[in-house]
């Protein structure tokens, strides 16, 4: 029984009591307890916390915020300034959605938010580099999960995170939100139906792999944790870059450092590379070959092949973030801005009711909240954004060692290669370690 479900089975058994006890008493039932049409009484509610306030945190505060089966009860981060913030945008959104008031609680340990018996389910929008602790912790503490994606920093984190949402039952869902867009559903069930012909190769263009991070050492602002910002990854002074202040409305370039992300090709080839896999019915396996491009400082061409022979190649064909499927009947390009295809009919085609249909999504957000209520799979559950984000993974591995691989899906090793291995985890700092 979920934490939702416990407090109104508590809330029930302890209204009829008292309703019994004042037998022969005139007695208004408030119109909540009856479930009145349009309210949603708070105990209904699926309480939400967020670990990680930043600029992804707010616009998903902003997407939940509008849904009436949710309260967003509480937030942590090691920035006050920035949870400070998110207080005041929570507000914010409650009030231009006519929801009720909540102080919302704050922490700065996220242990602490996940001690609190209200939250049912927790959002983590943090860097990488904590995306598994943070998730096995609050799994075990007994709340579901939405992680950002990437799902995970490495591959050996990825499927520690499978298996504990296993062993606590609990749903966790991949923040690849693009599997809950129409564009490339119709895509997938494109490719899916044979409509492009006998896949021969997909480009995947995203951005650059990996680096090590370089940048100047820099003052640690007096309101942030910086120690508990790096965590698990091993120590560095504070650059403005990897965290932005508050003041400065961009994108915080940790995504770019090996040590905390894994680049734009993991952070946009969550989404890329995810609809690639789900289109070739990949969504438990993986390629089974990396190539590397022979220019040692090339961050473009790495192929990888799959058992059944069709290669995916990480390359820019020049029309942004963006999937492009080669067929023997065809192409087909999709991205967030166009699905068209050569011959211009394939785009067309609509899917008939006979035809193979994937999962239907028209919303992330919702479809993560109905699998908490229902106790179902979602979209992008555990072993999905695993098998998305190992892709990425092993991709950065390739481009960082340079020398082609054989990979295992089924193992999740690679063959006679102990560096590559070695790489399929990472050391954690004391006193940071991963739970399952």
């Amino acid at each position: 029984m979920s934490g939702v479900k416990k407090r109104l089975e508590k809330s029930r058994r302890g209204f009829l009591k008292d309703t019994m006890l004042m037998a022969g008493a005139f007695y208004i039932v408030p119109r909540h307890v009856l479930g009145g049409k349009g309210y949603t009484a708070p105990s209904d509610k699926l309480g939400l916390g967020f670990i990680g306030t930043g600029k992804q945190a707010r616009g998903l505060a902003s997407r939940f915020g509008k849904l009436s089966s949710v309260s967003l009860l509480a937030a942590c981060d090691v920035d006050r300034q920035k949870l400070n913030f998110f207080k005041d945008h929570v507000a914010k959104v409650n009030q231009e959605n006519e929801t009720t008031a909540i102080n919302l609680s704050t922490y700065e340990q996220y242990q602490d938010l996940l001690a609190n018996d209200t939250i049912d389910a927790v959002i983590i929008a943090t860097p990488d580099h904590w995306h598994a602790i943070m998730s096995i912790d609050a799994m075990k503490a007994g709340k579901d999960v939405f992680c950002e994606k990437p799902l995970a920093h490495t591959v050996y984190e990825g499927r520690a995170m499978v298996k504990a949402a296993a062993k606590y039952k609990k749903i966790l869902q991949t923040g690849s939100m693009q599997r809950s867009n129409e564009r490339f559903r119709h895509a997938v069930e494109l490719v899916r139906n044979g409509y492009v012909g006998e896949i021969r190769k997909v480009v995947v263009s995203v951005g650059d792999p990996a680096i090590s991070c370089n940048l100047p050492d820099a003052s640690t602002p007096p309101d942030l944790n910086w120690d508990r910002w790096i965590g698990p990854a091993a120590y560095r002074a504070y650059n403005p870059g990897i965290a932005p202040p508050i003041d400065d409305d961009v994108w915080a370039q940790w995504r770019q450092y090996r040590e905390f992300g894994g680049g734009i090709l993991s952070d946009w080839g969550a989404h890329m590379f995810d609809i690639a896999q789900w289109a070739l019915d990949m969504d438990t396996s993986g390629p089974v070959l990396f190539v590397p491009p022979s220019d040692p400082l090339a961050k473009r061409g790495l192929k990888m092949i799959y058992d059944n022979g069709i290669e995916m190649v990480h390359e820019d064909f020049e029309r942004g973030h963006a999937v492009r499927f080669i067929g023997s009947e065809g192409t087909l390009d999709v991205s967030r801005s166009f699905l068209d295809s050569d011959p211009v009919d394939i785009a067309e085609v609509k899917i008939g009711a006979g035809e193979k249909q994937v999962y239907h999504s028209d919303d992330h957000y919702t479809d993560w909240l109905n699998a908490v209520q229902n106790r179902t799979q979602p979209i992008c559950d555990a072993e999905t954004g695993h098998r998305s984000s190992s892709v990425c993974n092993l991709a950065n591995i390739a481009y960082q060692i340079r020398t082609p691989l054989r990979w295992d899906p089924v193992k999740e090793k690679f063959s006679k290669n102990k560096e590559a291995n070695a790489l399929l985890t990472k050391e954690y700092r004391k006193p940071y370690k991963l739970r399952r």
